[in-house]
């Protein structure tokens, strides 16, 4: 067993969030490159889309029994073999013309990438402590941010120039990089390590499923990640069909968008020290004016210009509320943190996905108007499930001041 070297310890937490981004990364690089997929594969919008949401289904799901597995085996070992895999599985997209072949390949991606990035979550637990920890898991969100901000920008230039094939070599050559560093830098985190006995990992899944306050959670960090993913679903169509612009001022509206959820998520780190549901319920009133200036526009001043201008607000305040609770989520049980790290990021990943393309597929959107309502839609959710997590964090909080 190869474990990481005291004096590599730096480097092999650079790699961890080097790491973190590759699921936006393989979600969101080619989202300047949906209306050329569906032409080129002679497929439909909705049928490019559903690769998107078979990738985060495959992510996200993967993620509910993978902890356990990092738990009981170690994080090292499984995530080397993933990056291999994920590579091969990327070129092989790069080189298809095939979008049947395209899904199962975005399936393989998918679980691949659920093992590395539920395996560098948990190996900040694994290797600090305290207030070190909390710094570390704080910056998650805004580490993670860097994808939809890189990405689209990235795969507007790579559309242009290359083609949408380029956008998956792409994610085949950075994967092959990462694993080199990983081999010669990084180890095994994992001190110790759990007994893979099905009975007791059960509880413990059991246990975290029926905690009210950590499944609320993930449902509110959910909800605040389909507003982003709604965005970058239907944004391609709206504004280089509707607007007539180019797969490049794509990628630079993408590149505003996740800047925002970044600054949401700094502004959040920021202010830590802050009471919690004050500063949430203060996030959640920016919203609601942000999304009540975008309908009152889009009748008869809906252009490329108001649709960013509260877009960016909008995603801003969900990085906001995203980083708050996803730090919440992931600390809220210490002593299992693979399979924390897991549910919630695989609870994560489904709920966005089927939130996401059912409001894409039901609404239609194709202009700021529908955009804004499937926003509102969203937000009206995302209010009644805080206001259900703030009575059950006060309970949660009553119950370990009285033991």
């Amino acid at each position: 067993m190869k474990f990481i070297k005291e004096n590599h310890h730096g480097i092999s937490t650079v790699l961890a969030f080097a790491l973190i981004p590759l699921s936006g990364f393989a979600t969101d690089i080619y989202i300047p490159s949906l209306p050329s997929m569906a032409a080129d594969l002679n497929a439909s919008n909705a049928a490019v889309q559903l690769s998107l949401l078979i990738f985060m289904i495959s992510y996200g799901s993967s993620q509910w029994f993978i902890g356990s597995f990092l738990d009981s085996f170690g994080r090292y070992r499984l995530g080397i073999a993933a990056l291999l895999v994920f590579t091969f599985a990327s070129f092989s997209i790069g080189l298809s013309h095939n979008i049947h072949l395209i899904y199962v390949m975005r399936v393989i991606q998918g679980i691949c990438v659920s093992l590395i990035a539920v395996g560098k979550r948990a190996y900040f637990v694994d290797i600090y402590s305290g207030e070190k920890l909390r710094h570390y898991t704080s910056m998650f969100s805004i580490i993670w941010a860097t994808a939809p901000i890189v990405a689209p920008f990235l795969g507007g230039y790579l559309q242009t120039n290359f083609g949408w094939h380029s956008n998956f070599y792409f994610l085949g050559i950075a994967a092959l990089l990462l694993l080199i560093l990983e081999l010669k830098y990084s180890g095994e985190s994992l001190k110790t390590f759990q007994p893979f006995k099905m009975n007791t990992i059960l509880k413990v899944y059991g246990t975290m499923i029926k905690t009210p306050d950590f499944v609320l959670g993930l449902v509110i960090i959910a909800l605040c990640y389909s507003m982003v993913i709604v965005y970058g679903m239907t944004s391609p169509f709206i504004i280089e069909h509707l607007y007539h612009y180019s797969p490049v001022v794509t990628g630079y509206c993408s590149l505003l968008s996740g800047l925002s959820l970044m600054a949401g998520g700094i502004i959040s780190k920021s202010l830590i020290k802050r009471p919690f549901s004050k500063k949430i319920a203060t996030a959640l009133i920016v919203q609601a004016m942000a999304i009540a200036g975008m309908l009152s526009t889009s009748g008869y001043a809906s252009n490329l210009y108001t649709l960013m201008a509260f877009t960016i607000v909008i995603h801003m305040v969900s990085g906001f509320i995203f980083n708050n609770l996803f730090a919440y989520c992931l600390g809220r049980f210490q002593k299992n943190a693979g399979i924390a790290s897991g549910i919630t990021g695989g609870s994560l990943y489904v709920l966005t996905s089927f939130l996401s393309y059912s409001i894409a597929s039901v609404l239609s959107i194709k202009t700021q108007t529908l955009l804004a309502e499937a926003y509102l839609l969203l937000a009206l959710v995302l209010w009644g499930a805080f206001a259900l997590f703030t009575k059950a964090r006060t309970a949660h909080q009553r119950t370990l001041a009285t033991a």
